[in-house]
């Protein structure tokens, strides 16, 4: 059957219908659920069912749907754009210094992980909201926040087109550019073509943008392979971006962790693993299925006989892994240790549980030896599992980074990986990699990279019971808590590599979501909720996108709930994730392979007849000869690279437009549309001015006269009304001082205060003598600023101490009026204060300030407060 979208909704109807029925007749069972909204029901159950159906179909036809052409909405702008052949070659070059020779044998060369198809170019796609687009254009600014985003899907599927969706919504809360590659994917592509494109994308950017003004995204394997690039630009010397965003980051192949053996039915990866029916392109032939096709090669040149049967026997076209039933006697599985030995001194027989280069994987279940013969991830061979550039948790080191934001969903799979490899990141001695990992090339010195680095900065937040990329489904409330957190730690790391303030998006007011999810299932509103208790005490609450607390041991560790309220997380010693035992990491586990050996069984079965058929074909083309790249060249099984035909056409299909992606796509930024129609109203009602005679709203043209005055003095500031922007600064968080006992989950206003507090007293005792005998009395605290002339251009016009700016400006020279005066007198506002000012003067204005201008619109008694309030607080006012 074929894959298309009318299969596709067949196929998945009639678990949307199900679902629907279900949600509604088992509602008590989805309480404090995220699924106990239908929206997000809906969407797990889909998207798992998605992922059923498309197993029974070939890598090509998933790959070929997923990346069809879907068209973009109208106030976006998108572009896209080619990366330069001298980037590819810049990026070849670090990638094999990266490898070194040991990794260089291991890919199978240096060459053939460089090729392309033919007329295939490398290209990334610029994603941005029109508005700000035109905006930028209209005042010839320059974009200071650009985010590079490697999508994910398991390395083998998925596209720019199909992640668009969730992309423009990254550059609409951000104000953002989005930088998305097209970089080839497995099993044609495999490791490392993938990483080899997406830093060859990075260096692109860099020759175009201030590192500075970069930061890196990615979920799923994208969120793996960013770990991969960051690790690359630092060992290279690379300027590093700003920061990066991990969303449900894939970092250990080989399934080493807990999570992955149990069940879990909040998460909508299969638990078995992907399997595919048989293609060329997927699943390669193992080795023996390799020796088999070369002997019959052999014999039936030997017979001069091109048409014979390929195999040696019939199973070995089906048959994955093998078991030993009689295996030798005290054999165990291996561990992550040196140690093999028993307690007498006797050499311990162990199954090949730890992957690497050398023999087939093996593993004991049931008193039987299993030999896993198969190659299990499409990403890379198994005996590259746990290369620290395909499992970036085999890393001697995740220090030395640029500060990380790292997504888990609580109900996903992969929870307890990437947990670790946050804990990682910020205390890399303490997980270092087991001795097996580091001891393996002794010449790399492995064991001095686990202190070399400095610890990363981390926010670790883990989500109740999400899904993996919950962000996918975008149109429910967790995924727009996580966008909102994403901009908002996005905007902090631009603000603190800028050293400067970054605005981002505050539409809580006019988001569909927000305001239709004012009240939960029950009909009770969620400001009514009791807080729930943690760890014994009462949890503060705070929103997910407030502002960052300080960094504790380089760490933010937050449990964020479905309606985006954030709890401490247990502490480390507590996790699951962060005691496993050092020797259990990166050794297959019976759990899972288990489950992926009962689902290849049943697939082998069900297309045996595919598969003898693709092995014949593979025979006789290898009977006719490849085209190589060389006799050191041997790139793995399933590389297109080493299956190339001089007289067979493997070109890139012309893309077609896919109505199932597009109407995914559509829901999906259905909430964004509405957002901006809505958004577009508030700013006409703002922008609109009584009318004189009628009292009716018109539009002045003077109120477009400021704005464009406005954008004139600050290039830097275009967007949307500021109404509706939060400032974001660094607060100094990654600097604070390990003697102040600081909760990490402290509102920030609470916890800024504290920091102040701290600094006033150590700047009191620094500065000199001089500047403390002034008339400032010592038992005040007085920010330093007040008692010194202002040397910094910014602190001429609005003063700021420790990161916080004070509601006023100083005076300037050649200006009579106070302080208080300019404040009230000020030019700078929303665009209705011109068009009041050019009021009829001849109206009547009994109680308002003028000067001499004509009418300010001011009220006397307020202006007469807040001046007695600038003389109170010791302001010269003038009269």
């Amino acid at each position: 059957m074929v894959f298309n979208t009318a299969t596709i909704g067949t196929a998945v109807t009639p678990a949307v219908v199900s679902t629907f029925f279900s949600h509604y007749l088992n509602r008590k069972s989805r309480a404090n659920k995220p699924t106990a909204r239908i929206s997000y029901d809906e969407g797990l159950h889909l998207i798992r069912k998605f992922m059923l159906y498309a197993s029974n179909h070939t890598v090509e036809e998933i790959q070929r749907f997923t990346s069809q052409w879907v068209p973009h909405p109208r106030w976006v702008k998108v572009e896209e754009v080619k990366i330069a052949d001298q980037y590819i070659l810049e990026a070849a070059e670090h990638l094999t210094a990266q490898l070194g020779q040991h990794g260089i044998d291991e890919v199978g060369g240096r060459t053939w992980w460089q090729w392309r198809r033919p007329g295939s170019e490398l290209k990334a796609e610029w994603i941005e909201m029109r508005a700000e687009y035109d905006e930028r254009k209209r005042i010839g600014g320059e974009c200071k926040r650009v985010m590079l985003y490697v999508h994910g899907g398991a390395y083998f599927f998925g596209s720019v087109d199909e992640h668009r969706y969730q992309l423009q919504r990254h550059a609409r809360k951000l104000s953002a550019r989005v930088f998305a590659p097209r970089y080839r994917l497995a099993p044609q592509f495999p490791f490392p073509c993938g990483l080899h494109d997406c830093i060859a994308a990075y260096l692109h950017l860099l020759s175009i943008q201030d590192p500075t003004t970069i930061i890196l995204a990615g979920d799923s394997a994208g969120g793996g392979m960013v770990l991969s690039i960051l690790v690359t630009l630092r060992d290279r010397g690379i300027p590093l971006p700003a920061g990066a965003i991990l969303i449900s980051p894939w970092v250990d192949l080989t399934h080493s962790f807990p999570s992955v053996g149990e069940e879990n039915p909040l998460d909508y990866i299969p638990p078995a693993g992907f399997h595919q029916r048989p293609s060329p392109a997927w699943p390669p032939p193992n080795a023996d299925d390799m020796l088999a096709i070369e002997e019959t090669i052999v014999r039936n040149m030997a017979h001069n006989e091109h048409s014979g049967s390929p195999l040696s026997n019939e199973g070995d076209a089906i048959e994955g892994f093998h078991v030993d039933h009689h295996p030798p006697e005290g054999m165990k599985n291996h561990k992550a240790t040196p140690n093999t030995k028993s307690d007498d001194g006797a050499t311990v027989p162990t199954a090949n549980t730890i992957p690497g280069p050398s023999n087939n994987l093996s593993i004991m279940l049931d008193g039987k030896l299993v030999e896993v013969k198969d190659q299990i991830h499409m990403y890379a061979t198994n005996q590259l599992l746990s290369h620290p550039l395909v499992s970036p948790i085999f890393q001697p080191s995740l220090g030395g980074l640029p500060p990380l934001l790292i997504l888990v969903g609580g109900g996903e799979m992969l929870r307890d990986e990437q947990i670790y490899v946050a804990h990682k990141a910020a205390n890399p001695s303490k997980y270092a990699p087991p001795d097996v990992f580091l001891d393996r090339h002794p010449h790399l010195h492995h064991r001095d990279e686990v202190t070399k680095w400095k610890p990363t900065d981390v926010q670790l937040q883990v989500w109740d019971d999400l899904c993996h990329v919950a962000p996918t489904l975008s149109f429910t409330r967790p995924a727009k808590y996580m966008f909102r957190s994403t901009a908002q730690f996005g905007a902090w790391a631009l603000a603190r590599a800028q050293k400067t303030e970054i605005d981002i998006m505050d539409d809580d007011e006019l988001s569909v979501i927000s305001t239709s999810d004012s009240f939960d299932e029950d009909g009770e509103r969620l400001r009514d909720k009791n807080i729930p208790e943690v760890n014994g005490g009462v949890a503060r609450i705070g929103k997910a996108g407030d502002s960052l607390p300080a960094f504790r041991n380089h760490m933010i560790r937050q449990r964020v709930d479905r309606r985006g309220n954030i709890y401490p997380l247990e502490p480390a010693h507590q996790l699951r994730a962060c005691t496993i035992l050092q020797s259990e990491i990166g050794v297959i586990k019976e759990g899972p392979v288990h489950k992926w050996m009962e689902m290849k069984r049943k697939y082998d079965r069900k297309y045996a007849s595919d598969k003898r058929r693709i092995q014949k074909q593979r025979a006789r083309d290898m009977a006719d000869g490849y085209l190589t790249f060389g006799d050191e060249e041997v790139p793995p099984p399933s590389a297109l690279a080493g299956r190339r035909k001089a007289d067979r056409d493997i070109r890139e299909q012309k893309k077609s437009k896919s109505l199932g992606l597009s109407l995914w796509s559509l829901w999906g930024s259905k909430h964004d549309e509405k957002t901006i129609v809505r958004e577009a109203g508030a700013d006409q009602i703002q922008e609109a001015v009584l009318d004189t005679d009628g009292g009716t709203p018109t539009q002045e043209t003077r109120v477009e006269e400021e704005r464009k005055d406005i954008g004139k003095r600050n290039k830097s500031e275009y967007s949307r009304s500021r109404s509706r922007r939060r400032t974001i600064t660094d607060e100094h968080q990654t600097e604070a001082n390990s003697n102040v006992e600081i909760d990490e989950n402290t509102p920030a206003a609470e916890l800024q205060a504290k920091i102040d507090a701290k600094r006033r007293l150590d700047a009191a005792a620094s500065r000199p003598s001089s500047r403390a005998s002034t008339s400032i009395k010592s038992d005040v605290d007085v920010p330093y600023i007040l008692i010194r002339t202002p040397t910094l251009e910014t602190e001429l016009h609005r003063p700021k101490a420790n990161g916080i700016a004070f509601p006023f400006s100083l005076k300037r020279d050649n200006d009579d009026r106070s302080d208080s005066m300019r404040t009230l007198t000020s030019d700078i506002g929303v665009p209705p204060i011109l068009a009041v000012k050019q009021q009829d003067p001849n109206a009547a204005h009994s109680n308002v300030l003028k000067d001499e201008d004509g009418v300010v619109g001011q009220d006397k008694e307020e202006a007469t407060e807040k001046e007695a309030v600038a003389v109170a607080g010791g302001e010269s006012v003038e009269k």
